[in-house]
């Protein structure tokens, strides 16, 4: 039975991970192909592990599976998020339907010390 359930966990896993890769080729822009990879990547990527931890069914190997998993969550969103604010500072194009950009008009960019969109620089 546990062969079962950590068969579909695993099929569910890699059906997840297919479709972010599916999601990184064919969305229109980087904001996008960062969002399709974060959220269906980390599901995929946690289902599969949940499917490991319960095929082998051991306590090591599921603590292991439990710490990449808790390492997945508290990193993938915070890279897409330094690298969709990244790529919104040095004006990577949006899609041309994009209907709301909440950042724009937030920085001040010819002062090269800015470092946050509340107007405050370096200086101080």
């Amino acid at each position: 039975m546990n062969e079962i359930v950590a068969g579909a966990l695993l099929l569910l896993g890699a059906f997840f991970v297919l479709v972010s890769a599916i999601g990184i080729l064919r969305f229109p822009d980087l904001y996008m192909r960062m969002h399709g990879a974060t959220k269906a990547g980390t599901l995929g990527a946690g289902l599969i592990l949940l499917g490991a931890s319960v095929l082998f069914g051991t306590l090591a190997v599921t603590v292991k599976a439990m710490a990449v998993f808790v390492f997945l969550l508290l990193t993938a969103p915070v890279a897409a998020h330094v690298l969709g604010r990244a790529a919104h500072h040095e004006d990577v194009p949006k899609w041309e339907r994009t209907g709301v950009d909440e950042l724009e008009g937030r920085y001040d960019r010819s002062d090269p010390e800015h470092d946050g969109p509340t107007g405050v620089t370096a200086k101080g």
